[in-house]
């Protein structure tokens, strides 16, 4: 993934949300942000928006401790590069962490232990 970016969703200007922090909102019980950002199928991502491949999201939303919230299938679907997530936790410091990908270049690469080969996110 590259080219992470905040996503000001319209959504987020009605009294459902309560802004928190630039970017960070609230809703209900859980707190929320939308990200935009380019898959590289050169590294075995997906090869269209409305196709986002499984990795490194996955990976993502288990080191942050987040879940997608909102796929955003119209956007998706008429984008021709740009891939557009809403992610949601329960608590503020993981969306807060989460958001330090923006502007960074984010992937899975493999990496080996004690002779085994693993696969790691790499966030740089």
């Amino acid at each position: 993934m590259k080219n992470i970016s905040n996503y000001n969703a319209e959504k987020y200007e009605t009294e459902n949300y309560v802004k928190k922090a630039e970017g960070i909102y609230q809703h209900g019980d859980y707190f929320v942000t939308s990200l935009s950002f380019e898959q590289e199928p050169e590294l075995e991502e997906g090869d269209s928006p409305d196709n986002i491949s499984q990795y490194p999201l996955e990976d993502i939303l288990d080191t942050y401790r987040t879940h997608i919230s909102d796929f955003y299938n119209d956007l998706n679907r008429n984008s021709e590069t740009l891939c557009y997530q809403e992610f949601a936790a329960r608590d503020m410091e993981s969306i807060q962490e989460l958001r330090e990908m923006i502007g960074k270049h984010v992937y899975n690469a493999p990496k080996e232990v004690n002779g085994k080969e693993y696969i790691t996110l790499v966030v740089e």
